[in-house]
């Protein structure tokens, strides 16, 4: 009798011990595809990326990016735009980036025009960083606030429901990558 009641537990112990990493195993794989998902609409939603030409995989939390863009800023911003979402643990960053994007007779690009290409194009991945994460933050209205971004200065323009959405906001909007300074132009809407 005794040997039945042990047998009984043991089979008990392990069909749960099956049962429980099963479910955790589920969970992981749901928490993923909702990661990969958020990943994919939140390129697609880039204006300035072609998100046909990215894949993103998803194990554990941690995005795979593969595919071709056509710049090295392209690339980053694919990187920071996946890595500002929820859930998501680490981004390797595969993309292949095109040679195609040089120009002049010699194939390089003068100091100047890169500079300014470069200062453009950073501001354009910083307002479009904000812009993404008002929009995946609850707590901000982020289709009522516009981002424009010169030479790192970021400027927010539109109306929050109150004094706390645009201390967020500007955080937010401070907590950016190569942002230098945030103008707050919020106003506050009254009821």
């Amino acid at each position: 009798m005794k040997t039945f009641n042990k047998s009984v537990i043991a089979a008990l112990v392990l069909g749960t011990t099956a049962m429980t990493a099963q479910a955790s195993s589920w969970e992981n794989e749901s928490k993923d595809a909702w990661i990969d998902g958020k990943a994919e609409t939140v390129l697609l939603m880039n204006t300035n990326l072609n998100n046909f030409a990215i894949n993103t995989d998803v194990k554990n939390g941690q995005v795979v990016l593969t595919g071709k863009v056509s710049s090295e800023l392209d690339k980053e911003l694919a990187e920071e735009l996946v890595l500002s979402l929820d859930g998501v643990k680490g981004v390797k960053n595969k993309l292949t980036v095109l040679d195609g994007n040089m120009s002049s007779h010699n194939g390089m690009k003068s100091n100047d025009n890169a500079n300014e290409e470069n200062s453009g194009l950073t501001d354009a991945k910083i307002s479009t960083v904000i812009t993404t994460r008002y929009l995946f933050n609850s707590e901000v209205a982020g289709t009522d606030i516009d981002v424009t971004t010169d030479n790192g200065v970021v400027t927010l323009t539109g109306k929050v429901k109150s004094d706390a959405e645009k201390q967020l906001a500007v955080k937010i909007a401070s907590n950016a990558a190569d942002v230098r300074n945030v103008v707050d132009k919020l106003t506050i809407m009254r009821k």
